[in-house]
């Protein structure tokens, strides 16, 4: 990925935050708290490949793993607190952790609560189908139909999308996101709203599956965000100076290669 628009992002914060590395100058309430604990509270639903998820007993992907050396290089300690998309505007706001992370989209809408670290993995929204499926589904209103068996995930932008635009679709819920490729595998349903990113890695995996509107989604583009409350601006400026090591150091590079690509 082109790093221009990151390093631009990360410079501000970087002159604002530059004493900041020893993380404890002016320190907020948030800041002193994690400071002086040595844990950073990480929120995440931990179901969205391959950003979060649990495998083996383990937290694994891109965000984990980013978040983890953040938190290594500061000399703190990651205290996982499994949250659903539903609840991370509780969270953030209810002061359940301190940083979400796992495929967050930004929005203007969370932006008005929360605060972002720099964008990263631009994407726009898919439709995961099964691979029979394919050529019955080559445009937007082919989704929108009475006939289509969508199957979502509740309180993410997936599911926004889905309310907002497959309004004459048969429209299920799912709790686990990461259960509904293998149902449209087994043709348990017909349609998957997703990002660019998942539609690609569930394809691999399962060769039942298509990836519909790849080349062409069907939305405008969006990145996705480790999303902070706002409540302590020292520990928004600490997080995105961590966010500007890994960037120079190459971590972010190297996670994203590892991850993503």
């Amino acid at each position: 990925m082109n790093r221009k628009h990151v390093r631009t992002l990360v410079a501000a914060a970087a002159a604002l935050g530059a004493v900041v590395l020893s993380l404890s100058v002016q320190a907020g309430e948030r800041l002193d708290r994690v400071t002086e604990t040595k844990v950073l509270r990480v929120g995440t639903p931990a179901d969205y490949r391959p950003f979060a998820m649990k495998e083996e007993g383990k937290l694994v992907g891109h965000d984990i793993e980013l978040v983890e050396a953040m938190a290594k290089t500061a000399g703190w300690k990651v205290e996982y607190v499994i949250t659903p998309w539903k609840d991370l505007e509780a969270g953030i706001k209810g002061n359940k952790f301190d940083v979400a992370v796992g495929g967050i989209t930004q929005t203007l809408a969370r932006a008005g609560y929360a605060a972002f670290l720099p964008g990263y993995a631009p994407f726009g929204k898919v439709a995961l189908v099964n691979k029979k499926n394919k050529d019955r589904f080559t445009t937007p209103e082919s989704l929108n139909d009475p006939s289509v068996r969508v199957i979502k995930n509740p309180g993410g932008t997936n599911e926004q999308y889905v309310l907002e635009h497959l309004k004459k679709a048969q429209v299920t819920t799912h709790e686990k996101n990461y259960e509904i490729p293998g149902m449209i595998a087994k043709d348990q349903g017909d349609v998957m709203i997703t990002e660019t990113a998942e539609a690609k890695l569930y394809v691999k995996r399962y060769p039942e599956l298509h990836a519909a509107f790849l080349d062409k989604p069907l939305t405008p583009v969006s990145e996705m965000g480790f999303m902070m409350p706002t409540d302590d601006a020292d520990f928004v400026r600490s997080m995105g100076f961590l966010w500007h090591l890994m960037d120079i150091r190459g971590e972010l590079d190297r996670i994203e290669d590892k991850w993503l690509d």
